[in-house]
């Protein structure tokens, strides 16, 4: 009794009001857009990187891999830290690592030199998603709690949406180095900012630490994520390291959980999964994983390679999605938060306009598509995000002790993230290979049998090596074309396929036990 007492006084002694509660949510979704807007912003910038700095293509790819594979390492053991050094601490220095690693990354001289900052700038990151959504429900009273996931759901989408158009900017106008210093404005601000105003609640833990979990998790996160990003570009398993990756992945993840429910002090307590919002919230973040980082590849490709958009063009594109939903949002969590609606009925909701905005995407996707075509279509993806978002983050938490927040926050992330990897390694690798399916069943028809071919070469002078050649690359582009719209009609299917798994949450939403 007495430590349930002691955690609720814990607990809300960290609500904060008033221009405190105000000015700590600036500087963590600050902290959150920094950490949000890297995981894409060099996407954009990287031939630029990769012709200055002598790298090749294969080579270039490991400066976002090495990113993202200590990210997505640093999330899960995010309570951990936060535990042991106090959140507040780890907080503020999870900030300065990223904001000095980047300053590194933009003063680098050469490609390893690069890698090796990017992967530091990696774990100063994945210390700051997690930790975001900790805060903010920390310190938002329970009345408020649609608000404080509403602004954390700003941040995962609008992040990701703003780096392409930031990275496309400063590609078309700036030094790719400046995808780099740009952050370091927005980090001293939010860091300033929470070193003056957010309170030091917790006192640190003098804690042992799990080596052998960390370094399984380390070695199957790490090896999953690798396979994940170099899969389609080694062409999967007829590469000897895709095969040998693959193997450690799953050797690593078995014997980490076999270790971690066994062990002691677990560094990641895989006990919080028993809660059946936290795993099926978990799967339905991965799901929006697909959603969020599967188009923020996909989309911008097909802009650029098919339809001849600028870096920056393609930027606004998807920034047409992040404006609808941030429209939308207020409108969601009021929903979330008013207890007329099933929490589960709006999130299934969600999900259906989701997987319908792909599909509508499908259907307007050619060769020659207009901007103007495809903004309905992302226009009902931002609704839909809208409407997702703050009722899941709100049922992932529901009934959960104060001790457990952490620990559902890290799992929900890390779904989302690896849903993303997922998601576009899937892609990718669909979009190559039914691109290639696609020319060889156009080219079967290319034959002077055609009434269509014979008035091509009738009306542009016969069939001359000039004109097969345009031939061809017709139907190169025709392919392509639909092949990315068979993408899209896959992403919209997938996405309808696991809506129903929303009836799986808590119906309560607004509450978590204390």
């Amino acid at each position: 009794m007495s430590s349930l007492v002691a955690e609720a006084t814990s607990e809300t002694s960290r609500i904060e009001h008033g221009w405190r509660l105000a000015i700590i949510a600036i500087g963590v979704i600050l902290a959150t857009l920094l950490e949000m807007i890297d995981t894409t912003i060099v996407n954009v910038a990287l031939p630029n990187i990769q012709g200055n700095l002598g790298a090749t293509i294969d080579e270039g790819t490991y400066i976002i891999t090495g990113y993202i594979i200590a990210n997505v390492i640093i999330v899960p053991l995010t309570p951990w830290l936060q535990a042991r050094f106090g959140l507040k601490r780890y907080y503020l220095a999870s900030i300065l690592l990223f904001t000095f690693a980047s300053v590194m990354c933009g003063v680098s001289g050469s490609f390893v030199e690069l890698v090796i900052w990017r992967i530091v700038q990696g774990v100063g990151g994945g210390g700051l998603i997690s930790s975001s959504q900790t805060i903010l429900h920390d310190i938002f009273p329970a009345d408020k709690q649609g608000a404080a996931q509403g602004i954390f759901a700003g941040g995962v989408i609008i992040g990701p949406t703003l780096g392409p158009l930031i990275g496309g900017y400063i590609t078309d106008n700036l030094d790719w180095r400046w995808c780099f210093f740009v952050n370091v404005p927005i980090a001293i601000v939010a860091a300033t900012t929470l070193l003056l105003v957010m309170r030091q609640v917790e006192k640190p833990r003098n804690m042992t630490i799990d080596g052998i979990g960390v370094a399984l998790l380390a070695t199957g996160l790490g090896s999953m994520q690798f396979v994940l990003d170099q899969g389609n570009r080694k062409d999967w398993f007829s590469d000897a390291a895709i095969c040998e990756f693959s193997g450690l992945a799953v050797l690593g993840l078995l014997a980490f959980v076999f270790w971690e429910l066994r062990a002691q002090t677990p560094i990641i307590d895989l006990r919080v999964l028993r809660y059946p919002g936290v795993w099926a919230g978990s799967l339905l973040g991965g799901t929006l994983g697909l959603a969020l980082f599967g188009s923020l590849v996909v989309l911008p490709q097909y802009a650029q390679s098919q339809l001849g958009f600028t870096a920056f063009l393609s930027g606004q594109l998807l920034s047409v999605r992040a404006v609808a939903m941030a429209l939308f949002l207020p409108f969601g969590a009021r929903l979330a938060t008013g207890g007329r609606v099933d929490p589960r009925v709006q999130i299934g909701i969600g999900m259906v306009l989701l997987g319908l905005s792909s599909l509508m995407l499908a259907s307007v996707t050619t060769a020659d598509t207009p901007f103007a075509a495809m903004i309905p279509s992302l226009i009902v993806a931002g609704l839909g995000l809208s409407q997702v978002f703050v009722p899941l983050q709100l049922s992932v938490f529901a009934g959960l002790k104060q001790s457990d927040v952490p620990k559902a926050a890290s799992f929900f992330n890390l779904a989302r993230q690896l849903g993303g990897s997922i998601a576009t390694a899937l892609l990718v690798t669909l979009l190559s290979r039914t691109t290639a399916q696609h020319q060889h069943a156009l080219a079967g028809t290319l034959t002077l049998a055609s009434s269509s071919i014979n008035n091509f070469l009738q009306h542009h002078g016969g069939a001359t090596p000039t004109n097969l050649q345009q031939l061809n690359q017709i139907v190169a582009s025709q392919a392509s074309a639909l092949s990315y719209a068979d993408v899209a009609r896959i992403s919209g299917y997938t996405t309808l396929v696991l809506a129903p798994f929303a009836l799986v949450l808590r119906r309560s939403s607004t509450h978590a036990d204390t």
